[in-house]
């Protein structure tokens, strides 16, 4: 079999084990298909098999080499499960791969991010204790040659896959750096990578923690109780998942089943093709709470939204923030051939109340789904259904989770969106600017020396600028040249912190922890009121 038979006839096999697979899981939802329903979906089928071979004969361009992948892997079968929900999806080998790598946390590499502006390579930051770190390879850098070899024309993709690889190989790296004078050589060891879920904790004021969380992957659970566990006299907590989008359902179940009592419900899984499945505490917080403060906005999504409904219905945290994203579908990975797979939808996710996480797609473009929001969720919560906490407070369903007190994020101007666009990017490329003239220490303020060298950096990148447009932002323009100033000279995690005090959002969370320990007085009222009905009743 030639190559190129042999590439069609996998991506065909591929998209047979989705049809498959999709068949299987429809056949348990409606039971035994009748003989006219085979005989269709085969007809289906091998209509599919006519146009395909068609195309592949007699197209005006051969469907050669990675062109035979793409009819299969971005055309037939993402438009097949596009017909069915926002988030069942197909993961070509390379999609796979990466999924994989995000799920357990860790890689073989030197351990820095990296991003592509025009035709340039730059380091935004690498990782604390890695290699990269190690080494001195600062935020700002330009990667000017791998092994020798030039990274012109190189994609951020292609740079990433060439720095990873086996645990104690050598990869040599030279860049380029503001205020040097010739280009900076540096032999890394590459080395398991790990990449937190929890990026940032710290106390952020005496006794009251604050921690973020990143996504939902298999090390989440573990970090986010060895960072409450570590805080000191813990007196409230600020737990912060505005823009988690989610990931592992068993890392949500365990971190509620850490900061719930034993035997409260989770989370509830019901679908058609499987039976339904109840998630509850299992160990339980063995009576250690504290007053928690949930902070969520409008990318909060999946196994985030778990976390906070599980919480908010059982009186354990405040809500604050945005109504959150509203992705309760469950998907399920299957591994098909060629190292691919299929996440499907196989369930609806519910809190303890029995709210629907899942808000409304139909009728709804992708594009209004996910990028204009505005238009795809009702202004209120009218219409959404209505349930009661354990302690009696009215929460809504069907669309996200919304929070007990809003908290409205900093609007922007076009000022500070051109300051932050992809085309400028003033405050990641000011900073190695800076340092390349001047010393900081952890003192540091931007006073008004350094917004006058802001201000001429801008004028020499050709952004326009005014004295009116510093005004109102002034704050917030000082709060992103500290951070990415902090990250060159002292690490990623004071760049973090850095942002995270002056952050208003993050400050007004922590304004209501007060709230947060009345709701965990109710909490406790209601858990000693049950037990003490269960006693009555044996």
């Amino acid at each position: 079999m030639s190559p190129r038979a042999r590439r069609a006839f996998f991506s065909l096999v591929v998209f047979f084990s989705v049809c498959a697979m999709a068949g299987t899981l429809l056949q348990r939802k409606v039971g035994a298909q009748s003989a006219a329903d085979e005989s269709q979906l085969r007809d289906s089928l091998k209509a599919f098999t006519n146009v395909y071979a068609l195309v592949e004969q007699n197209y005006a361009e051969p469907i050669t080499g990675d062109k035979a992948d793409t009819v299969i892997y971005d055309g037939a079968i993402p438009g097949m499960l596009r017909t069915l929900d926002p988030h069942s999806s197909f993961h070509d080998p390379k999609d796979f791969a990466k999924m994989r790598e995000d799920q357990r946390g860790r890689y073989y590499g030197v351990g820095m991010v990296i991003q592509q502006q025009l035709t340039k390579i730059y380091v935004v930051t690498p990782y604390e204790g890695t290699p990269s770190f190690r080494a001195g390879v600062h935020p700002g850098d330009i990667i000017a040659t791998i092994d020798g070899k030039s990274t012109e024309g190189m994609t951020s993709d292609f740079v990433a896959k060439t720095l990873k690889g086996p645990k104690g190989t050598k990869v040599s790296i030279t860049t380029i750096r503001e205020g040097q004078s010739k280009p900076l050589s540096f032999d890394l060891i590459r080395d398991e990578i790990p990449h937190p879920s929890v990026d940032l904790k710290y106390e952020i004021r005496p006794g009251i923690g604050y921690l973020h969380l990143t996504n939902f992957q298999e090390t989440t659970a573990r970090e986010v109780e060895e960072a409450v566990d570590g805080f000191p006299n813990l007196k409230g907590l600020v737990f912060d998942m505005r823009g988690n989008p989610g990931g592992m359902l068993s890392q949500a179940v365990e971190i509620c089943d850490h900061l719930l009592s034993k035997g409260q419900t989770i989370v509830s899984q019901r679908g058609r093709a499987y039976p339904d499945q109840v998630y509850t505490a299992t160990h339980g917080n063995s009576g250690h709470t504290f007053p928690i403060v949930v902070l969520v906005n409008r990318n909060t999504a999946s196994a985030a939204e778990i976390v906070s409904g599980a919480l908010q219905d059982h009186d354990r945290a405040l809500i604050v923030g945005e109504t959150t994203f509203g992705k309760g579908l469950v998907q399920t990975v299957y591994n098909l051939s060629e190292n691919t797979g299929l996440a499907l939808t196989t369930y609806h996710y519910y809190t303890p109340s029995g709210r629907l996480i899942q808000r409304d797609y139909k009728g709804v473009s992708l594009y209004n789904y996910y990028y204009n929001r505005a238009n795809a969720l009702p202004a209120d919560n009218t219409n959404k259904e209505v349930k009661m906490t354990d302690g009696g407070r009215t929460v809504y369903g069907g669309g996200g989770i919304t929070p007990d007190e809003k908290i409205e994020p900093p609007k922007s101007n076009h000022f500070m969106d051109t300051l932050l666009s992809p085309l400028h990017d003033s405050f990641f490329h000011f900073a190695p600017h800076y340092l390349a003239t001047h010393t900081v220490n952890a003192d540091f303020k931007v006073d008004d020396a350094v917004i006058a060298d802001f201000k001429q950096f801008l004028t020499s990148q050709n952004v326009e600028w005014t004295n009116e447009d510093f005004v109102g932002p002034m704050d917030w323009i000082k709060a992103n040249i500290k951070a990415k100033i902090f990250t060159i000279q002292f690490g990623q995690l004071q760049g973090l912190r850095t942002q995270a005090d002056w952050d208003p959002m993050i400050q007004k969370a922590v304004t209501y922890i007060p709230e947060a320990q009345s709701l965990e007085d109710t909490a406790h009222k209601v858990l000693a009121q049950k037990a003490e009905a269960r006693l009555n009743v044996n």
